[in-house]
């Protein structure tokens, strides 16, 4: 579950260089104004925040939007806005991201409803472990979710990762008897990815800036 609670909030500069994937059917790439409306309605969604202490509002959004800007510029790598190749629609976000309360990056993902059970979150989780294995040179990576979210989970285990009941933990960010407290740890090291990987699933690899 990649969340906003306890992140730092956006420095001021230049435009960090964010470098763009593509699959067969998704770009990843850096986040645009013109994302920010169809993202503040993804996270004003129910059903898309069922599992987060709550939705977004608008501001909220945006200042979600305007850290994950600053995180690629203060740690090289980040969150992905996903686009369709097909007609250029907003689905959502996929990336690596570091987190406070957690030892190595973990890889997470927010799609829109309409966006759903259609192997998207896959495909571009696939692309973002590529880049962090073979680009970013990372030895393991970790992905979290409360242990309600079976849909995470099922995209997790799709990935190879792998669950150690030992790894459970309480979310340091919500409070004592909070529901969503209970959250899994799924791992997955380089050694194992590059043992059961299909192929490669970035077509093309280049470098663009947000805003």
């Amino acid at each position: 579950m990649t969340g906003s609670a306890g992140d730092r909030g956006p420095a001021r500069g230049i435009a960090p260089a964010i470098p763009e994937l593509q699959t067969e059917r998704l770009v990843l790439r850096a986040f645009r104004d013109a994302d920010r409306a169809p993202f503040a309605a993804m996270n004003a969604d129910p059903a898309v925040m069922e599992h987060f202490p709550s939705t977004l509002d608008r501001a909220a959004s945006d200042a979600l939007v305007d850290r994950i800007i600053d995180r690629w510029r203060t740690d090289g790598h980040g969150l992905w806005a996903v686009e369709r190749r097909d007609d250029g629609a907003f689905l959502g976000f996929t990336g690596v991201a570091r987190l406070e309360y957690l030892p190595v990056p973990e890889i997470g993902w927010r799609f829109a409803r309409f966006a759903w059970g259609q192997g998207f979150a896959t495909e571009a989780a696939q692309a973002a472990l590529e880049f962090a294995f073979e680009t970013l040179r990372l030895t393991e990576i970790v992905s979290v979710t409360t242990v309600a979210n079976r849909r995470s989970m099922a995209v997790m285990e799709r990935l190879g990762m792998r669950r150690d009941p030992a790894d459970d933990f309480l979310h340091p960010n919500l409070s004592e008897g909070h529901p969503l407290r209970p959250h899994v740890l799924y791992r997955l090291t380089r050694d194992a990815w590059s043992r059961t990987r299909p192929g490669p699933v970035t077509r093309h690899h280049r470098t663009t800036a947000a805003g």
